[in-house]
């Protein structure tokens, strides 16, 4: 039942109706299965003196993640004095205005309705009226565990959550389809999209950066369904992908940092979720705050720590279908901002070529990411990008500028268990026989999986040498070749 259908039944003096809320506190039952909350305010209706009153049922106890049918009614009451009172003095960046607004209403509801609640409960229900009117409803409790790094919402009443890499079904659900929406149209609308059912399917992100896809209805079968990929509020170095997280070894993280310095072109492959923005975001704290960078996303997600950077994200079509700004607009309109180095949140579509041919044409040092399963994958996904620009290119004329203007790929890859690692280090050598060749510098070997379902192994080098070690000599990069040679398998303890 919708929250609207709730008011108009708690004014008609109908009985609420209970359903499963995320935001409300743990059902607490009386002996008997009855619930601990109390209120006076119900009025007996009057029964013919010659019928014999059947047995009262007990009531139902509410089941887990369902809050008490009194705290709903409460919510839904107070929400509605809350509208229909404070419409226009609530203001969404004043949070402990509002909040001072909602204690009040509380109060004279439960001086009104003779209601009884713990003080603990009562600031569970002013927290729950507080994010239906300024946050995202129910989702406010999960964004802000910092555990959970992935929010998967298949339909309002069933809402699954990623911790430690591991997908999980959680106890938090949505009241109703109109609850879900709300806070679905909220989102969007904070970055100036939309959706309904002439355009069901939205990327948006959230304010601190996290990803966000919405499909509804007619698109998605079973109600409204929303994915938030959250982007931790830490921000996270090259020291945490080695020594906290192990996705990748001194070595490798040192020569990575050597490439980015001399200005390498660097593509950062790997599949959906594993890791690739976090990783460019890490890449690209090794780039000199004296450089001008401009970022080109879809949403805007990277987070560059350098001051002189310059964010774009592109538009989609408005409600007459015109109006789009895509990404290749936004490529092509970098090359006039005097920028030193080009990042490309991710390639999808025709700017690979605009890319290709910004790194071709004095903007070394650029970077973006791709999706694909391992190095040789990534260059024929890039070849077939390129195609999709629409140039009716040849395809040796497409190899020899992705030979020429890709220096290094970076592989990673979400192993089994949710781990994370960086798998391979390719250069790219150049043509040959009419391919583009490439040499693994850095590669991690997977041994096994340990006790709790986790893949293990560790990086090592190949013990191949670099080809452009003189390009980071002069640059002045210091990269002494004992970093490439390999590591002796360690043992089993040693294991990540």
């Amino acid at each position: 039942m919708g929250l609207l259908d709730r008011v108009k039944q708690n004014q008609t003096g109908a009985p609420p109706v209970s359903g499963p809320v995320s935001n409300g506190p743990a059902a607490a039952t009386a002996p008997g299965g009855a619930s601990s909350y109390s209120t006076t305010s119900a009025v007996p209706r009057a029964r013919p003196t010659d019928t014999v009153p059947p047995p009262a049922a007990a009531p139902r106890a509410p089941a887990a993640g369902e809050a008490p049918p009194a705290f709903t009614a409460a919510k839904v009451q107070i929400h509605a004095k809350l509208i229909e009172r404070f419409a226009d003095q609530i203001d969404s960046s004043n949070k402990v205005g509002v909040r001072e607004k909602i204690v009040e209403l509380a109060e004279e509801y439960f001086r009104t309705t003779a209601m009884t609640m713990t003080k603990t409960d009562k600031e569970r229900l002013v927290d729950s009226v507080l994010d239906d009117v300024l946050g995202l409803g129910p989702l406010e409790a999960l964004l802000a565990d910092p555990n959970i790094t992935e929010i998967m919402a298949n339909h309002p009443k069933q809402i699954y959550v990623e911790k430690s890499g591991e997908p999980a079904l959680s106890a938090v659900t949505f009241e109703s389809e109109r609850q879900m929406r709300q806070v679905i149209d909220r989102i969007v609308s904070l970055v100036g999209r939309r959706v309904d059912e002439s355009t069901p399917i939205c990327d948006a992100r959230l304010k601190d950066g996290s990803r966000v896809n919405v499909v509804i209805p007619p698109i998605a079968l079973k109600g409204p369904c929303l994915t938030i990929r959250k982007f931790t509020k830490e921000k996270w170095g090259p020291t945490d992908i080695v020594n906290r997280f192990h996705s990748a070894s001194p070595e490798l993280m040192t020569f990575l940092r050597s490439c980015v310095r001399a200005r390498f072109n660097i593509l950062v492959s790997g599949g959906t979720g594993s890791g690739k923005t976090t990783l460019l975001n890490i890449l690209s704290s090794f780039i000199p705050e004296t450089e001008r960078l401009i970022t080109c996303e879809d949403a805007a997600e990277l987070q560059l720590q350098q001051p002189h950077w310059i964010q774009l994200e592109s538009r989609p079509p408005n409600v007459e279908g015109k109006g789009a700004v895509p990404i290749r607009e936004l490529v092509k309109s970098c090359l006039r901002m005097r920028p030193d180095r080009i990042i490309v949140g991710e390639c999808r579509g025709g700017e690979a070529l605009d890319m290709l041919q910004a790194m071709n044409t004095g903007h070394d040092g650029s970077m973006s990411t791709l999706h694909a399963n391992n190095p040789h994958e990534c260059l024929v996904r890039l070849e077939t990008l390129v195609l999709q620009a629409g140039q009716d290119l040849p395809s040796r004329a497409i190899r020899e500028t992705i030979g020429a203007a890709i220096h290094l790929i970076v592989q990673q890859s979400r192993l089994r268990g949710g781990i994370r690692r960086i798998v391979s280090v390719a250069e790219i050598t150049g043509m040959k026989d009419g391919d583009v060749q490439f040499q693994e510098i850095f590669q991690f070997k997977q041994l096994g999986v340990n006790a709790e379902g986790k893949a293990v192994g560790y990086h090592t080098a190949t013990g191949v040498i670099p080809m452009r070690m003189e390009h980071l000599r002069s640059e002045g990069e210091d990269v002494p070749p004992s970093l490439f040679k390999p590591t002796p398998q360690p043992s089993p303890d040693k294991l990540y």
